[in-house]
């Protein structure tokens, strides 16, 4: 099974200015959490333009619920959770849950 954070961050004031930190600083800090899996990130599109789409969002895999309160108990994980606020002046929400996978056969 793999757990999986999601990190949707909101519009922050300079894009560019949070695309360079988050790239130089906030990845190299959350690569470093023990247990981490897998990173990933992605810019979304709306399917509906009345609802608009996160700025960045970032999908963090553990193997477990336990794996991931491990990893943000570190050292490595406070320090990462202490540098969200230097750079997401859009907000981040972050929510988490045991990924299923469903098999498609075609």
């Amino acid at each position: 099974m793999v757990h999986r954070l999601v990190v949707s961050y909101g519009q922050p004031d300079d894009p560019a200015a949070f695309d360079a930190y988050y790239r130089d600083t906030h990845t190299p800090l959350a690569v470093q959490m023990p247990g981490l899996v897998r990173l990933t990130t992605g810019k979304p599109q709306s399917m509906d333009p009345s609802h608009p789409a996160p700025y960045l969002v970032a999908q963090l895999d553990f193997d477990s619920e336990e794996a991931m309160g491990a990893a943000f108990a570190s050292d490595e994980g406070k320090a990462t959770a202490r540098d969200v606020p230097k750079f997401a002046s859009g907000g981040a929400v972050m929510t988490h849950y045991e990924v299923n996978e469903v098999h498609v056969s075609r």
